[in-house]
């Protein structure tokens, strides 16, 4: 550690700073019993107080990562105290009290200094974390991929599989808005953003499984995102090699409306011509986000949410050579391309939510939201390829290059896809509160109307013969016997489909908390139901309706050690959306049912001091039995479905991970995880599931130079088993169960804190003007390691065996940024 900093210092020349105590910031509004805004409260602590505005209005800065009673007090009405509140650095906590008459409120808050919040099966990250720590995709994601039981094995993309799910299995909401996967993309390369812009994040909380029944009928994980409501005018600019980004927040002088809004462009130039592929890339990815928040009246407010993006990605491949094998037996594949990809997905998102606070006790929301994508894919790409062994002599002039050709053949791709979707969701949701009981329960209509155009073929040339599929029909005896039919794809997709669902799902839960022998217990029971009916052109119209119950529970005991026990599980269901609903060969059938999974988890929270600072250490013990299973094919991030129950399979595990202030004034952790999912096919036996990871390690961690505290260092480090390598095309799964090499992945980040919170500098001084600056650099693939996502399948015309050529992610790559915000 003492070598670590001391490198860090040579490294950064830097300016005195005044080091001054962490900051975290409360904030909300004061209210009487009849929600009638509280003018002149006093809000203090033992140091520090403030009065609420003619609004009820108030915000008070309060050291962090220590405990601290805040008390409200005002004439005419009884105390409201605050106890052992604990927040992170830089952290916004909203508490809206309610000041009565007569009667003396004590609530006790335990957030850690690490940023958790006690809450059963969901874990909180802090929004500060998510933007400092460095990812080729950094952002939301970035840090998901970072916590036992998530996996993904490709930088360039932000999706990820939760304990043996695949991507599409995944719940994500912003501001209780469902957000969608891009239907066509396919390779992780073409993804601009994940829809979350992580500097309009204000929460974020994640479930890895066993949730609630508020959320929607997914089999994996929930994602759920709260944008900010600014408390002041801010103005937020990021550059960096890889893109820029702004953000404007603003808020009305009376403190009713605040609107936030963010920009982002981005181009992956820098990662994508890492890799092994040479190619002329021109890649636009922009978009822009902004929620406004309007407070009409004490009890009732408007929510606004729109959102657009274009991600136009074109792509001339040049050349590549691949070197694989072993050291007796070394191999290369070398590849000239000619031809272009051009690939555009265009989409809008906008959603309207009201609230309305009838009392204190009872509240109702009904949101409307319209998505909107056109998708386009166009495709001529001509690959010449040549397989042959290694030149390993150092004194040749073609060190490195392929010789002794073993295979030379040639491949043409064509796509011609478009797609439009437009989905319609109109939703409402409820609650009523009464001293610690919880009644919940909502109602969603959503209407899908997808069509979809897909043409795809690809054809294959070894030494001037066309290469047919390998069926039973284009069986022949070439060369020696003629054969002149006519010439087809290898593999080839040509299909129109105009599809319409339109679904009824509602939900109701209960929950509670009591004491039991001096034992505190918590516990949620709920269930959920889904109808939906599809229907579309050329295709049955199909009934389907599921039922999916669900709960959960923990008992803290009454001992002297912080501990806490959950347990989790219940029936999920997925209903199949349209990418489920289409087959290999791009037919759509509309008697797909839901996958089902029967979901148990069991898993314990400690909490405790070490060396003087707190510290968690959570494990987790799952199990899912899964029936009426749709096989798929993993290819990058490409799913494609068999569109029939026709397996079944399990998936279990188990996770650790410990987080906490190693170093004081940062959160850092590390996790461990186990994972096996297999499934079932037409009773042919068990074999692994394209996510099948096995053993999953990750380490975040977050260090700064003593004597120059803003001198800061963010590193993850991400080690996966390899995931299974799939099959060449028209391939029997069950023949093919090699694995890619594990994944090993180490991203560094080093920057300079010059103003933030808790740096200030006088009036004259030239960075008075800033409220944050940060300059630093990224170092992505730390130790250059070579990680693959999926095979090349390449014959060789002597053995006719077909070899799997890894395709190779990036390599190590520098990454310069600037942060401001004024």
């Amino acid at each position: 550690m003492k070598c670590l900093r001391t490198v860090l210092l040579i490294l950064t020349l830097c300016l005195s700073n005044f080091s001054l105590a962490q900051t975290a910031i409360i904030t909300g509004v004061v209210l009487d019993e009849n929600n009638i805004p509280l003018v002149d409260v006093n809000v203090s602590t033992e140091t520090k107080g403030t009065v609420t505005d003619k609004d009820g209005f108030y915000i008070l800065k309060i050291i962090s990562e220590k405990k601290t009673s805040i008390t409200f007090s005002h004439i005419g009405h009884e105390d409201v105290v605050l106890i052992d509140l604990i927040l992170s650095s830089n952290e916004t906590f909203e508490f809206n009290p309610i000041l009565k008459e007569g009667i003396t409120q004590v609530d006790g808050v335990t957030v850690s200094a690490s940023g958790e919040k006690r809450v059963v099966g969901i874990t909180t990250i802090s929004p500060e974390v998510i933007r400092r720590i460095p990812g080729a995709n950094a952002g939301v994601e970035n840090i998901l991929k970072l916590l036992p039981g998530v996996n993904s094995n490709n930088e360039l993309s932000t999706q990820y599989s939760v304990r043996g799910g695949n991507y599409d299995e995944n719940l994500v909401y912003v501001n209780g808005i469902e957000v969608y996967r891009p239907f066509l993309i396919r390779s992780g390369q073409q993804e601009g953003f994940s829809f979350v812009n992580p500097d309009l994040v204000q929460n974020l909380t994640f479930s890895p499984g066993g949730f609630q029944a508020e959320y929607g009928d997914k089999l994996s994980s929930v994602l759920d995102i709260t944008y900010k409501k600014p408390l002041e005018f801010s103005v937020r600019a990021n550059a960096s090699l890889l893109g820029l980004s702004s953000t404007l927040e603003t808020i009305s002088k009376e403190k009713n409306l605040s609107t936030i809004t963010g920009i982002r462009y981005r181009n992956n130039s820098v990662l994508v011509n890492s890799q092994q592929t040479k190619s002329n890339f021109n890649p636009t990815f922009v978009d822009i986000q902004s929620f406004l928040n309007y407070r009409i009246s004490n009890k009732v407010t408007l929510g606004i949410l729109g959102s657009y993006s274009l991600n136009d990605y074109q792509n001339e491949p040049l050349t590549r050579q691949t070197n694989f094998g072993t050291l007796d037996d070394p191999k290369a594949l070398l590849i000239f391309y000619e031809g272009r990809e051009k690939n555009r997905f265009q989409t809008a998102q906008g959603a309207v939510m009201w609230s309305y606070k009838p009392h204190n006790q009872l509240n109702l929301n009904l949101t409307t939201s319209l998505y909107h994508t056109t998708e386009e894919e166009y495709s001529d790409i001509f690959a010449n390829y040549e397989l042959g062994a290694v030149d390993t002599d150092l004194n040749s002039d073609n060190v490195g290059g392929a010789i002794g050709t073993r295979g030379i053949g040639s491949q043409f791709n064509r796509a011609r896809n478009d797609l439009d979707a437009l989905i319609l969701n109109i939703s409402h949701k409820g609650s009523y509160s009464k001293n610690s009981e919880l009644l919940e329960w909502g109602a969603t209509y959503s209407h899908e109307d997808i069509r979809d155009q897909l043409r795809e073929s690809e054809f294959l040339d070894s030494l001037g013969f066309s290469v047919r599929p390998p069926r039973q029909e284009f069986e022949n005896n070439q060369p020696n016997e003629a054969f002149d039919e006519p010439i087809i794809p290898f593999d080839g997709v040509s299909a129109q489909n105009f599809i319409k669902t339109n679904r009824f799902s509602g939900f109701t839960q209960y929950s509670n908390k009591l004491e039991w022998l001096g034992h505190h217990m918590y516990y949620n029971l709920g269930i959920r139901a889904q109808l939906w009916t599809v229907s579309g052109k050329n295709v049955a119209k199909s009934n389907h309706t599921i039922v999916s119950p669900r709960g959960q529970f923990s008992i803290k005991p009454n001992w002297d050690m912080d501990m806490l026990f959950t347990f989790s599980g219940g029936l999920y269901q997925q209903p199949p959306m349209y990418r489920e609903l289409r087959d290999r060969e791009g037919m759509v059938n509309t008697d797909v049912k839901a996958q089902k999974s029967v979901h148990t988890a069991l898993g314990n929270e400690y909490s405790f001091l070490l060396w003087t600072r707190p510290f968690t250490l959570k494990s987790e013990l799952y199990y899912k039995k899964l029936n009426s299973v749709n096989p798929y094919t993993l290819e990058d991030v490409r799913i494609r479905y068999a569109a029939a129950n026709n397996a079944k399979a399990y998936a279990y595990g188990a996770e650790i991970r410990m987080n906490g202030a190693f170093v004081p004034g940062t959160e850092s952790w590390f996790g461990i995880g186990y994972l096996k999912t297999e499934e079932n096919i037409n009773e042919r036996g068990y074999i692994s599931r394209p996510t099948d990871q096995r053993l999953n390690f990750d380490i975040l961690f977050q260090d700064y130079v003593p004597n120059i505290p803003n001198l800061k260092m963010y590193l993850n480090l991400v080690y996966n088993t390899g995931l299974p390598g799939g099959s060449p095309s028209y391939a029997d799964p069950y023949n093919f169960q090699n694995r890619l090499r594990d994944y090993r992945r180490a991203d560094l980040g080093i920057s300079h804190i010059f103003v933030d919170a808790n740096t200030t500098y006088p009036k004259k001084h030239w960075l008075h003007g800033f409220k944050e600056l940060n300059i630093g650099f990224e170092i992505f693939n730390l130790f250059n390691n070579q990680n693959s996502i999926t095979n090349t399948w390449v014959r060789d015309v002597d053995s006719k065996r077909e070899y799997a050529v890894p395709n190779f992610m990036t390599t190590r790559v520098l990454n310069l940024k600037i942060g401001t915000r004024f």
